[in-house]
């Protein structure tokens, strides 16, 4: 699977984890909610080894812009919040880092 394809399965099992403590710390939810929760963490984090680099701060950095269009989608389709203007710009640049991280050639 592609490193981008990758990054984006990590975002999500990422958020829907997180969400979880969320639903249950701010939203008054059930604590159950924390069993599926922990397991998208983990999910999450065995998916960001699988990121093709040789070093994990460069693969984490390069997943952080992926993550960020990530959220500001969770905002929209699950939260039913329109992103601003200002969200799409700063997605848009967070999103080209991350592909300048992930894909810039190295050693030049």
């Amino acid at each position: 699977m592609a490193t981008f394809g990758i990054a984006v399965l990590a975002a999500l099992a990422e958020i829907v984890g997180c969400f979880a403590f969320w639903a249950w710390l701010r939203l008054g939810q059930s604590p159950l909610l924390l069993v599926p929760g922990l397991m998208s963490l983990s999910a999450f984090a065995y998916l960001l080894t699988r990121i093709d680099s040789d070093v994990a701060g460069r693969a984490y950095a390069g997943y952080g812009g992926i993550y960020i269009l990530a959220s500001l989608l969770w905002l929209w389709m699950v939260e039913g919040q329109n992103p601003d203007r200002w969200d799409v710009v700063g997605a848009c640049l967070c999103l080209a880092g991350a592909l300048v991280i992930l894909f810039g050639p190295r050693g030049l």
